[in-house]
């Protein structure tokens, strides 16, 4: 389908960024020139207080501002990449942002200077300053990694070079990159897409999955080269501004930015890899139910209780979505309602769209990405793009644009908590034993993909980084070869782990945004912690949660969470959702022997 082919109620309402192309021109224009602004107060930030205010409150305005252009920009550029007005758009804004950053780099260096007693003085003379207290006090803490004014001029003039290496392997494999289509047992042609690879996996017929699994790693392992240069790339250039910053490491550096200790991240690796007879268990049952002598990584997706698969076109997983969020209370309710009627979602593919989904927020509301196709697994995504979406939007509300921009910590607890709560709605609806033996699959495949798969990532995402520091070159047969072995521990003795799946890594698109993976698992954690309490505390623990929703960063994420109730430095939350997902498994037993 093209995109001009797209009912315009199922796309996004990008015009409320800029009511049209030349208005987004118009404000692109307008960037330097307020760069140009914030720029005078070079030398001054450490004049006084008053000074420090004017610059705090102008730059909160700049942000915003260059926020719509650069969302507008890459809204309109992942409708179609092939559509080259608008990735000349993206091009540009990103070289504008590139300039600013160089432009501004004074900050960081004059904010890190004034001494101590000084800013005290400012704080005591100027009170409306103690607002941006805790964003000055961040700035701060980069004292040890910030270098002189000049150095930080050409660090931040280097960011268009190191963009390269995600924003080729972003325009190759949305793009550029084509499938061979295979054929169902009718003998029908089907088309095998970024956004249609993972149906096609969850098909019954076992030829299908196998085709579509050839089809997409066959030709990934044809690029394999390309694609391992560009993470090579990827990793160097994080070793540079890793040693450019004075960290220890590339993840030092990374979760510094997010205010997580690196404990965290090991921790959750830790606890997941003391759990894998769990996930060796599960994969036995799929093995013993599916009924094959060996059980294969195209197997892993296809639902064990096939007769019970249902269609969910999109108004149904509307439905889903309003029902199971009840228990968060109208005002949530009522934000939900909004964003479907006011057009903040682009709904279906179509030819050149970004695949995957995603939500952004933004300065006049949220904006979700989805790529529909009538699958169980979709009105799950609905969901969780729009727990996403929600959190943007109540941080926003609540926040003025220092604090409104929550790390991704968080985000990923607020996404998969709705996840949860329609698990419970769904199965809560149902009595039939082979719907609900269907519907605990589903939830023990979030559990696979989500804890256990995003921890396999993150544990080889470390690995690949530990080497590249290391002085390794990641060529494209020691990555396979790192991420095969993994494989083969993760999935067991139990699972004929096939050698394609050595070239998954190339199709993730989250190992060029630096650490980030592991928050899928750990958030997965919390929301499974937080939506019980939800459920079973009601008012209290609702109260509490949308406190955290609302409140962007006004706190680092780990006390954030730790008010809302679930302490993550500990491993109890990871031990926790793992003892769910055993007795899922155990109930899953139970009711397909009946």
């Amino acid at each position: 389908m093209l995109r001009s082919e797209v009912k315009k109620e199922l796309t996004w309402a990008t015009e409320h960024l800029f009511t049209t192309d030349e208005a987004w021109e118009e404000a692109a224009e307008q960037i330097t020139k307020y760069a140009d602004e914030l720029a005078a107060y070079r030398g001054k930030l450490s004049a006084d207080g008053n000074s420090l205010l004017e610059y705090q409150i102008k730059s909160e305005a700049f942000n915003d501002f260059i926020t719509k252009c650069y969302t507008y920009a890459m809204f309109k550029s992942d409708e179609d990449k092939g559509n080259s007005k608008y990735q000349g758009y993206l091009g540009k804004i990103m070289s504008l942002v590139t300039a600013v950053s160089a432009k501004l780099s004074f900050e960081g260096p004059e904010i890190v200077a004034i001494p101590e007693e000084t800013l005290e003085g400012f704080y005591k003379e100027v009170p409306e300053l103690e607002h941006y207290k805790r964003a000055i006090t961040r700035q701060r803490a980069y004292k040890d990694h910030t270098l002189s004014e000049a150095e930080e001029t050409i660090l931040a003039a280097s960011g268009d070079i190191a963009d390269i290496p995600e924003t080729v392997a972003s325009a190759f494999t949305n793009a550029d990159l084509k499938f061979p289509d295979i054929t169902d047992s009718e003998g029908n042609a089907r088309k095998v897409t970024q956004a249609t690879f993972i149906p096609l996996m969850e098909s019954s017929d076992v030829n299908v999955r196998k085709q579509a699994f050839y089809s997409v790693y066959n030709t990934y392992a044809s690029y394999k080269n390309t694609m391992a240069a560009l993470f090579d790339g990827q990793v160097k250039q994080q070793k540079f501004y890793t040693s450019m910053r004075k960290f220890g490491s590339n993840m030092e550096r990374a979760l510094f930015r997010t205010e997580v200790p690196v404990s965290v991240y090991k921790n959750l690796i830790k606890t997941v890899n003391d759990n894998l007879p769990s996930l060796h268990r599960y994969m036995a049952l799929r093995k013993k139910l599916l009924g094959v002598e060996e059980l294969h990584m195209y197997d892993l997706y296809t639902p064990l209780v096939p007769e019970a698969n249902v269609k969910v076109p999109y108004d149904d997983a509307r439905a889903y979505a309003f029902e199971a969020l009840k228990p968060l209370g109208e005002e949530y309710l009522s934000i939900v309602k909004e964003a479907f009627e006011s057009r903040w979602i682009d709904v279906y593919e179509n030819e050149g769209k970004r695949g995957g989904a995603y939500s952004c927020g933004t300065p006049v509301h949220p904006y979700i990405l989805l790529n529909h196709t009538d699958t169980l697994d979709d009105a799950f995504t609905l969901v969780h793009e729009m727990g996403h979406a929600l959190h943007s939007y109540l941080s926003t509300k609540h926040q003025t644009p220092a604090y409104a921009d929550y790390v991704i910590f968080v985000a990923e607890v607020a996404s998969t908590f709705n996840e949860a709560l329609l698990m419970r709605y769904l199965l809560s609806k149902t009595d039939d034993k082979k719907k609900k033996a269907y519907l605990i699959n589903h939830f023990l495949e979030q559990f696979r993909t989500t804890l256990y798969r995003q921890t396999m990532f993150a544990e080889f995402e470390m690995e690949m980084n530990e080497a590249g520091e290391r002085g390794e070159s990641l060529t494209a047969d020691m990555l396979c070869d790192m991420y095969y072995k993994l494989n083969l521990k993760y999935y067991g003795e139990n699972v004929a782990v096939d050698r394609e799946i050595a070239h998954e890594w190339e199709r993730i698109p989250h190992f060029f945004m630096n650490f980030y993976v592991y928050q899928y698992a750990t958030g997965f954690s919390a929301a499974m912690a937080l939506s019980d309490k939800v459920i079973n505390e009601g008012k209290p623990a609702v109260e509490k949660y949308i406190n955290f929703l609302s409140s962007g960063r006004r706190e680092d994420p780990i006390t954030l969470l730790r008010d809302a109730g679930v302490d993550m430095e500990s491993p109890e939350p990871i031990n926790a959702a793992l003892k769910v997902f055993d007795r899922l498994i155990g109930e899953m037993e139970q009711l397909l022997a009946e």
